[in-house]
């Protein structure tokens, strides 16, 4: 027996993307579910604010890379001004680069779009719950990460995690400015600036720093 004043309703989910192919394939998955419901659908950051004021959902789906505006922004906004909603982050962005910053500015949790036929429901009921929802490898990468003294998610910038992730992988300045489609210039002035943040006086001791901090082998 449902105890009395515990509401048996789905609980509301509003997404936003910018892919409608992306969006009915979440909806259809979602409303298979009888304790979850879409509530609404956004495209752009601008559309997200006004649905979440509106609507006032009990979670947001969202993707960093909208076709106006920016993820990033709408975890921000959500998180400063209804706390109360679970903002589950849905993205083909490598967690390794992103999902420690968006669960420091808010997100309640992370996962990647390949992985979500197999546990975007599962995620969505963990943060719903209040807990925090991560993969197992950025689990073991987030560990291994707070044993590297001052740790750069804080200090860096969005594209400088970028590089300094792709320093850890193995690349060159060229490869990372192909990679970033960026000019080599542009990327060894992000070097600079990455090793001033974090006092590393060579680029030897930046490409060591950067392996250690990428974080551990999977398995």
């Amino acid at each position: 027996m449902i105890p009395a004043g515990v509401s048996t309703a789905p609980r509301r989910v509003l997404i936003v993307d910018d892919h409608p192919v992306v969006r009915q394939g979440i909806k259809l998955m979602i409303e298979a579910e009888p304790d979850l419901t879409i509530c609404g659908e956004a495209q752009t950051e601008q559309q997200a604010r006004k649905l979440v004021r509106e609507l006032r959902p009990d979670a947001l789906l969202v993707d960093l890379s909208l076709s106006e505006g920016d993820g990033f922004n709408v975890v921000r906004d959500v998180h400063a001004h209804f706390p109360e909603i679970r903002v589950l982050v849905l993205s083909m962005h490598d967690e390794a680069i992103y999902a420690e910053r968006l669960l420091a500015e808010g997100a309640s949790g992370y996962i990647m779009k390949q992985a979500a036929t197999d546990q975007l429901v599962t995620a969505l009921r963990t943060v719903l719950r209040g807990e925090r929802f991560v993969s197992d490898t950025l689990k073991r990468s987030l560990e291994t990460r707070r044993e590297v003294e001052g740790a750069p998610s804080s200090r860096l910038s969005s594209r400088e995690l970028q590089v300094i992730s792709l320093i850890g992988q193995g690349l060159g300045t060229r490869e990372i400015a192909d990679n970033l489609s960026l000019s080599v210039k542009t990327v060894e002035t992000h070097r600079l600036t990455i090793k001033r943040k974090l006092a590393l006086d060579t680029n030897a001791q930046l490409v060591q720093y950067a392996i250690k901090w990428h974080g551990t082998p999977a398995g």
